[in-house]
């Protein structure tokens, strides 16, 4: 949860986020780069994609802080080492916007069938999170997908021929918002 402040005080602006992810390898990355750049020529969509380096499929959002707080990190880092999973693959098989604010959303792949190792991943994650007393951070549905834009023209979602990746490690990220900067806190390799 955000912190908020006293009354008569300004609300405290974020400055942290604390996310599990699981992120394309560098080539894969670059490839993604291009597929999006391709698909917002394609939609006469200004703007660049999200830079290779920060693509990823978000499993779990840990939350937005000023600050992190006390003890988060190492509670997230220890359920992360207790995930025992083989890599396997990711299919993406749709295109189009979340988050549609004012006619405009993310640009994202999604993705709308398949991906069983992933969920079952995701479930097991949310248990080890569950167990490290971080619940709060594990309602909710769980949509795969992986963000190529954002605040562009909101489009409807359409088919696409499927686009496959191989997961191979899941990371913890402290990201520092606004600044595009995101710190590798801990990671599991999948083996």
């Amino acid at each position: 949860m955000s912190q908020g402040s006293l009354p008569g005080f300004d609300l405290a602006i974020p400055t942290d986020r604390l996310y599990l992810a699981v992120f394309p390898d560098v080539a894969y990355a670059a490839r993604f780069e291009t597929f999006a750049a391709k698909h917002l020529a394609a939609r006469r969509m200004e703007g660049q994609p999200v830079e290779a380096s920060r693509l990823h499929l978000t499993l779990f959002h840990l939350g937005d802080y000023t600050g992190l707080p006390p003890g988060l990190t190492a509670q997230a880092a220890e359920a992360l080492s207790r995930l025992e999973a083989e890599p396997f693959t990711i299919q993406f098989d749709q295109i189009g916007s979340f988050n549609n604010r004012g006619g405009h959303g993310d640009f994202v792949l999604a993705a709308n069938h398949g991906n069983d190792a992933l969920r079952a991943l995701h479930r097991q994650l949310a248990q080890h999170l569950n167990a490290a007393a971080l619940n709060q951070h594990t309602k909710g549905s769980f949509t795969p997908h992986m963000t190529l834009a954002y605040n562009k023209p909101a489009v409807p979602f359409q088919p696409i021929e499927p686009v496959i990746w191989p997961a191979h490690e899941v990371v913890l990220i402290h990201s520092l918002l606004g600044k595009t900067r995101h710190i590798r806190v801990a990671d599991k390799k999948m083996e």
